[in-house]
């Protein structure tokens, strides 16, 4: 007869992530230097799995920093990875290498997020980018999902806003897919209730992007009299050992045209 552990929790859990990423108990068991049959069984609850075993099939899964504490947590361990707030003494060299490369980007604009979207640090060349934004939307702690769809930030001015707007909704649900946090649900829920300003561009939400002589769907914005294509890239840190750090993203807007990239090196 076998008996089941007392903490059967993590069992469930590891089998939701796996199944999230479609991956079959055997290649997990190949993945994690395992056996089907020992999978099968931890996520069941009848075989109670080893910390380093978790981490091991966390790893393999791909699964978030955060979660794998729950995952820890669930399975009757302590937290393997601590949450070190920004302002903490420790983080202060991280922060200033930040820093020092968005002020390298200019005059391209680049900004570095945290898990809930808001603003950790920014450069001359997006804060050129925010003229124009209602003062409330400015006041700390400042929140790029707010400053870019509220109806009195970027999105008046923003020409492909509807493809942008799913785009940045789009990138919020999937981040909702892998991490618990109300926090970033009632973000969510916030951002995609905004009304479209008026005027908007026409089109259905949730269409096809229309066709761009770009790589990648570009933000269209107007400013200053001017129209600018920028196309964006996010950056995260290599196999993160801090929760705060796992959830920083520095993105970076390049010049989709040569107009753009003569606008913006004009500041330099």
């Amino acid at each position: 007869m076998t008996t089941l552990v007392t903490a059967p929790g993590v069992g469930p859990l590891l089998r939701g992530w796996r199944e999230r990423r479609g991956v079959s108990q055997l290649d997990l068991a190949l993945r994690a230097d395992s056996s089907a049959r020992h999978i099968s069984f931890i996520e069941t609850g009848r075989s109670r799995p080893s910390e380093e075993m978790i981490l091991r099939l966390a790893d393999q899964l791909d699964v978030p920093v955060r979660e794998r504490n729950g995952l820890l947590l669930a399975g009757g361990y302590a937290p393997r990875f601590p949450e070190t707030p920004l302002d903490d003494p420790s983080m202060e060299a991280l922060l200033e290498g930040l820093r020092q490369l968005l002020h390298g980007y200019d005059p391209y604009p680049a900004v570095v997020v945290d898990g809930l979207y808001n603003v950790v640090a920014a450069n001359l060349g997006m804060t050129r980018l925010l003229e124009g934004v209602a003062p409330h939307l400015l006041a700390p702690p400042l929140n790029g999902m707010r400053i870019t769809l509220h109806p009195e930030g970027l999105a008046p001015r923003i020409r492909n806003l509807r493809e942008w707007r799913h785009h940045l909704l789009h990138q919020m649900d999937r981040q909702l897919a892998l991490v618990r946090s109300d926090s970033l649900r009632e973000l969510y829920e916030e951002v995609s209730a905004y009304p479209l300003p008026e005027g908007a561009d026409a089109g259905a939400e949730g269409d096809e992007p229309s066709a761009y002589p770009y790589p990648a769907l570009p933000m269209v914005l107007e400013h200053d009299g001017r129209v600018l294509s920028l196309i964006s890239s996010i950056s995260t840190f290599n196999t993160p050992m801090d929760v705060t750090v796992s959830e920083l993203a520095i993105e970076t807007f390049l010049p989709a045209d040569p107009d753009t990239v003569a606008y913006l090196r004009s500041f330099s």
